[in-house]
């Protein structure tokens, strides 16, 4: 795993303090095993490339964030949150295969932190259940990552029609009808699911607000505006 690097985020130091406490739990703290900064740096620089509008490195504090909110539902949070850094750590938006490139670069950088191959292998799992957000019944850390990684669905108006447009600058190859046939699916996929969020904190806390959202830009885009 290369360490190129990142263009400095202003939460750049307190991010490698959060990976690093991640992966010396997941590992225990055996001093002879690589430090995990340099990975850090790796994946810091790959959530800063150019091509990205929405899946950033402010994505991925959110997503860190809620978990740390989510912590208490997972069985093993610390898992959830090596997932969180992986889950778009490949992401080239005319790709149907980044989260399957994301698992199989956990998959390679963790054995080589010191991280067992149980503890890997799940981490590998988590990612690739991002490609549906649909974890089983009972699958504790897949609902708090998939939890996490839609709660932006339930923000603020405001802040989610910056991600909606931050959606469409990604995809700005895109042409406008096909955006929007393209995008009007995924919302009514969405619509449709009995739950958008699994865990008891987010059908209470952004169940109703995220369906909002959702209905809101649905409706947008159907009339072309």
């Amino acid at each position: 795993m290369a360490a190129p690097s990142a263009p400095r985020h202003p939460a750049h130091d307190d991010l490698r303090e959060r990976w690093a406490s991640a992966v010396l739990v997941a590992r225990g703290t055996d001093d002879c095993m690589p430090s995990p900064h340099r990975y850090a740096d790796d994946l810091l620089a790959r959530w800063a490339e150019p091509q990205r509008r929405y899946h950033t490195t402010d994505h991925l504090i959110a997503v860190l964030d809620r978990i740390d909110e989510l912590a208490g539902y997972a069985d093993d949070a610390d898992l959830v949150r090596l997932a969180a850094w992986f889950h778009d750590a490949v992401y080239l938006p005319e790709r149907s295969t980044n989260e399957e490139r994301s698992a199989r670069l956990a998959e390679r950088a963790l054995p080589e932190l010191g991280i067992d191959e149980a503890r890997t292998r799940e981490v590998a799992r988590l990612v690739r259940l991002t490609i549906t957000h649909d974890p089983a019944e009972a699958d504790r850390n897949g609902e708090v990552l998939c939890d996490a990684d839609l709660a932006v669905l339930a923000a603020a108006p405001e802040r989610y029609a910056a991600y909606a447009a931050a959606v469409r600058e990604e995809y700005g190859f895109v042409p406008d009808d096909a955006f929007r046939e393209g995008r009007a699916a995924v919302l009514r996929q969405l619509l449709g699911l009995p739950h958008l969020f699994r865990t008891p904190h987010g059908r209470r806390e952004w169940e109703e607000r995220a369906r909002q959202n959702l209905t809101t830009e649905l409706s947008l885009l159907e009339t072309g505006m």
